[in-house]
């Protein structure tokens, strides 16, 4: 029997549409400029850069329809919609032909980025966590299975603040695919059961402020809602 100096956090855990079961939640892995568009719109081209990843933390997760403080320590907070890959399975080296094998499902998310402090980040050369691994950065709706859904590779994407369209686009405009971002991702890390993989996000990424009502969805998988005081 292990004791413990304090109680250890619960285990952060997605909703599944039409089950009472919940999804642990491993790690987090965010793919960076994996639409054309956006690559573009941050200065960068996207018909030269390999894939690159980075990390939010599990207990940054917050759930549909929640209410979020804007966050501390910035003036600039950039929505980023998403769609967010949920795996029931990982390894190693996971050959291309075998990816949506591990594949659970699917849901809706948001990449929000103190945009300022990223920036400045970058600048120094230094790592990017202040930017995006924040509390309540990572934003997400219940999960559909792919049972369910099959694995959508088309089907708008699209969010709204305060019902204006901000950002859209389509899936099929993904740079790099789903199989490949498992793959690429499992000859950098040892996937698990439980990782979340946010997929990239469309070009007109821009700032919230208090009193924003940010919805959000991806044809197919779901619909995201969020409220910034």
């Amino acid at each position: 029997m292990v004791s413990y100096v304090f109680a250890p956090p619960a285990v952060p855990t997605l909703p599944i549409v039409g089950s009472d079961d919940h999804f642990p939640v491993h790690r987090i892995y965010c793919v960076g400029r994996n639409f054309a568009d956006h690559a573009v719109e941050m200065g960068h081209d996207p018909n030269k850069e390999p894939p690159f990843f980075f990390q939010k933390n599990p207990d940054t997760l917050v759930p549909h329809g929640a209410t979020i403080a804007y966050p501390k320590m910035s003036q600039d907070v950039h929505h980023e919609i998403e769609l967010v890959v949920a795996l029931k399975a990982g390894g190693e080296d996971i050959p291309l032909e075998r990816a949506l094998d591990c594949v659970f499902g699917y849901a809706v998310g948001l990449d929000l980025t103190r945009r300022d402090l990223q920036g400045e980040a970058k600048k120094l050369g230094r790592p990017w966590e202040v930017g995006k691994a924040f509390e309540e950065a990572a934003p997400c709706s219940a999960l559909v299975p792919a049972a369910t859904i099959g694995h959508p590779d088309a089907g708008r994407i699209f969010l709204k603040i305060n019902g204006s369209v901000k950002q859209e686009g389509n899936l099929n405009q993904m740079i790099w695919k789903v199989p490949e971002m498992i793959t690429t991702l499992s000859t950098l890390f040892r996937l698990a059961p439980g990782d979340l993989i946010f997929a990239g996000t469309p070009a007109g990424v821009g700032p919230i402020s208090k009193g924003d009502v940010l919805e959000g969805g991806v044809e197919g998988v779901g619909e995201l809602r969020l409220t910034v005081v």
